[in-house]
């Protein structure tokens, strides 16, 4: 994996770094609206890592609507999503919305901040939930961590709110290095429809 680059914030206008922060079409006008938004959050510097890669730069993740990557925010590590510029929404409040709904009933990354472009929210250093099942060597964990992801499930169920991607788990469940299951990524998550959070993982599993 290559080694993580920290940048900070003022040295992100520079390439490829800016056109990371506007992806995938940096215009001038687009990265002064979003470096003042990072500069709105508190947001000191980024850090590029991750097993994914934008413009050869690593990240923790790139969708259909944005990019992770850590930033560095009062001297502690948070994932950042930032909204991709050619996204099919205008902005991620209806994703924090969600993130805190969820974090009601203690599902989730903790929600730090929001605006259109950025979504602030709790670092999850762990592996993936294949990657963690390809590691594990004892029962125990594991009858523990899908317990723990049921749990979950059915309180997201019991709210009301359904994820609506965990039939695709895999990339939505991370295990942090405590053993901790987190559900990520409430992009498509909506209290609208009926709830099917345990049938979709337990398609999965």
């Amino acid at each position: 994996m290559t080694k993580p680059t920290k940048v900070l914030t003022e040295n992100l206008k520079e390439e490829p770094y800016a056109s990371i922060l506007c992806y995938p079409r940096v215009s001038d006008t687009e990265l002064q609206n979003r470096l003042g938004e990072l500069k709105n959050h508190g947001v000191k510097a980024l850090e590029f890592a991750g097993k994914t890669s934008a413009f050869n730069v690593p990240v923790l993740g790139k969708g259909f609507v944005g990019i992770v990557i850590i930033a560095h925010l009062d001297g502690r590590r948070v994932a950042l999503k930032m909204r991709r510029v050619d996204a099919d929404r205008l902005g991620l409040q209806h994703e924090a919305q969600m993130l805190a709904k969820a974090n009601s009933v203690q599902v989730g990354p903790r929600l730090v901040s929001v605006s259109k472009n950025f979504l602030l929210m709790q670092f999850i250093d762990g592996a993936v939930l294949p990657d963690w099942l390809d590691a594990q060597k004892e029962k125990k964990p594991l009858r523990n961590v899908l317990n723990d992801i049921l749990e979950q499930c059915w309180r997201l169920d019991n709210i009301g709110l359904d994820h609506g991607e965990l039939s695709k788990a895999p990339k939505h469940l991370i295990i942090d290095k405590t053993q901790k299951p987190f559900i990520v990524d409430f992009e498509t998550a909506s209290i609208n429809r009926k709830t099917a959070n345990i049938t979709s993982v337990c398609q999965f599993i």
